[in-house]
């Protein structure tokens, strides 16, 4: 009974604190073109697509943040390589993903690089079809979320990078080129 009070006041302590090492708050669009590519293909395939995610920015220092995000991705094969040669080699994505990760940037005003990394589940449909390997997968599979790019303007409001999600279930990885706004929320 101790431990479970305890624990309680505990939690509702936490959460009636605010956390005192997120400086700022705010909330990040991005839309691009989406891709998913397998790991092992004879040709050069990539599926193309749609790709839409918002992030809540929790800045920890002006070099660090914390970043939930949810958002949607959706490939389909043309039945052709990046040549347009045609292939039934084929990378598919239709999924919501969720999860959080941590971004390094340089502080710098105007073009400020970054890099990130994190994990997270993809909820949705997958099939990877090579000459090695055929998986069709539909369900909560993991992924590994990566991303490279620069926040650009004054106030380093404006995102365009690479962001990609490896998914060792079913081989392949999904991303985009993406474009972002920041608005902030203080």
């Amino acid at each position: 009974m101790k431990k479970i009070l305890f624990v309680s006041i505990l939690l509702l302590t936490s959460y009636l604190t605010q956390a005192q090492f997120i400086k700022e708050k705010s909330i990040n669009a991005q839309i691009g073109y989406g891709i998913s590519v397998p790991y092992n293909s004879v040709g050069n395939v990539a599926d193309g697509g749609f790709f839409l995610q918002g992030e809540l920015i929790l800045k920890a220092a002006s070099w660090v943040e914390l970043r939930p995000y949810a958002g949607v991705i959706f490939t389909n094969s043309n039945g052709k390589d990046l040549n347009n040669n045609p292939t039934s080699e084929k990378a598919e994505s239709k999924a919501f993903n969720l999860g959080g990760k941590v971004r390094v940037r340089a502080p710098i005003p105007w073009v400020a690089p970054y890099l990130e990394g994190g994990i997270g589940v993809s909820l949705g449909k997958f099939e990877t079809s090579t000459v090695f390997k055929y998986i069709s997968r539909s369900g909560i599979i993991y992924h590994i979320p990566f991303s490279l790019g620069l926040e650009l303007g004054r106030n380093n409001n404006v995102d365009l990078g690479l962001t990609y999600f490896y998914q060792p279930t079913v081989e392949q990885y999904s991303g985009a080129f993406a474009v972002g706004l920041t608005f902030p929320l203080n």
